[in-house]
């Protein structure tokens, strides 16, 4: 046989394993955070009633008897908050699974956020590497880095300003005062 078909034949299968692998990661993704959206619904939005915490652990035990693990209160605390910091359910990325949504979740900040979520989907980030760069303060030291070249770049903007200045006045009929402003 062929090595070249053969080769072709092998590529059509792998893709389509992880189309599969990505379209059923994805379903479970918009499921939890489906889920979230009907626990902060029947929770009124109140994150601490007491009906609240009954309520999880309730919903806990019923699912993972239905279901089987991964129904824990603190999972079901997980899609409850991820529904709250990703209102807009068809603003999520399919090309990030369930752990990139609850690191991403941890992040405070809106933009910083957004940043590492469109990082991580345009640059394929594995779940190790979008957490390497939100502990490393990636975003954080990006924008610092910017600002301080835009303030370089201010400063030296001023500085050949001032230097035209210098070059341009005429000493003999420049006032004191003027030469200090400069």
């Amino acid at each position: 046989m062929d090595r070249a078909f053969y080769s072709e034949i092998k590529k059509i299968l792998t893709n389509a394993r992880d189309k599969v692998y990505q379209t059923a990661n994805f379903t479970m993704v918009e499921a939890y955070w489906q889920i979230g959206k009907s626990i902060v619904k029947e929770q009124n939005g109140e994150e601490r009633a007491e009906y609240g915490t009954g309520l999880l652990k309730e919903l806990s035990k019923q699912m993972t008897q239905d279901f089987g693990r991964g129904f824990t209160v603190a999972n079901l605390k997980n899609m409850r908050q991820f529904y709250l910091t990703f209102p807009n359910g068809y603003a999520l990325r399919s090309e990030l699974s369930w752990t990139h949504y609850r690191l991403l979740m941890r992040v405070e900040n809106d933009n910083a956020r957004q940043f590492y979520m469109d990082e991580a989907v345009k640059s394929q980030w594995s779940t190790r590497q979008l957490e390497r760069q939100i502990n490393t303060f990636f975003y954080e030291r990006l924008l610092s880095s910017k600002n301080k070249e835009e303030e370089a770049m201010t400063l030296a903007k001023n500085a050949r300003e001032t230097m035209g200045r210098l070059f341009t006045c005429d000493p003999a009929e420049t006032t004191d005062e003027e030469i200090a402003g400069i």
